[in-house]
């Protein structure tokens, strides 16, 4: 690091847990963001000003007016232009450093594997379940840690997934695919604190996955309810019969 990269971390470099090698680490990694819509607006600028040097961003959708109650990497002078680029012209502003490399379209099948495979970690913070189970398959088959994120109305979730731990489940564990009803904002609504508080979130377990701290939320559910500012935990298991982490993957 040269003296102004010592002085933008100096307040993450004065912790203990992080220290210069921590934020080297930081620097050196790569961060794989599923959506950069509201929960990926607020994890991308946090893990943006935090210093993890290399940030893909994947969305195939462009800047609506309704966006930008919640969305608050886009502004109003960003509407039509796809949200990949604006997320890159923002989290410029914020921190130089950072290399983003934005994907304006789904991944799907070996674009997907191959990005999951190069990411030191990946933020799932998509809306609809098809992504979801896809991208955790991914994460599964690369061992590659997982920070899934979701929030509508006043609710909002998130879970830490590390494949390859033998205690560790998957997301295929939690939700099993075919059974859930896809819940967006655009059809249910969001008060847009509420993906700000899960986004964060998200930007913050992720970073205690890549400095490798304990304490991560694997093999935890933590659902927030801000309706009236409750949170609960619910202990998650591996499944042995899970179709994607089992004993026997891809059975029927």
């Amino acid at each position: 690091m040269d003296d102004s990269q010592l002085l933008r971390y100096s307040r993450q470099i004065l912790l203990p847990q992080v220290d210069v090698a921590g934020q080297d680490t930081l620097l050196g990694s790569r961060a794989l963001l599923i959506g950069a819509g509201g929960l990926g607006s607020p994890a991308a600028i946090y893990l943006a000003a935090a210093g993890v040097g290399q940030l893909v961003i994947v969305d195939p959708d462009r800047v609506e007016l309704s966006n930008l109650q919640r969305q608050i990497l886009h502004h109003q002078s960003d509407l039509g232009r796809p949200k990949v680029a604006s997320a890159s012209d923002t989290l410029a502003t914020i921190n130089p450093d950072v290399r983003v490399t934005p994907i304006a379209e789904r991944l799907q099948r070996y674009r997907l594997e191959e990005e999951v495979a190069s990411a030191d970690v990946v933020l799932d913070c998509s809306d609809n379940f098809e992504t979801r189970f896809a991208v955790n398959a991914a994460c599964v088959a690369h061992h590659t840690p997982l920070v899934s994120g979701a929030a509508v109305r006043l609710e909002g979730q998130i879970a830490v997934f590390l494949p390859g731990r033998d205690d560790s489940p998957c997301y295929a564990c939690l939700y099993h695919a075919g059974e859930q009803e896809d819940q967006t904002c655009s059809g249910n609504g969001v008060l847009s604190p509420i993906v700000g508080i899960i986004g964060s979130l998200q930007a913050l377990e992720a970073l205690k996955v890549l400095l490798g701290l304990g304490g991560t939320l694997c093999g935890r559910l933590v659902v927030f309810d801000g309706a009236v500012h409750e949170w609960r935990t619910l202990k998650l298991r591996r499944d042995p019969h899970c179709p994607v982490c089992g004993d026997n993957p891809h059975q029927p």
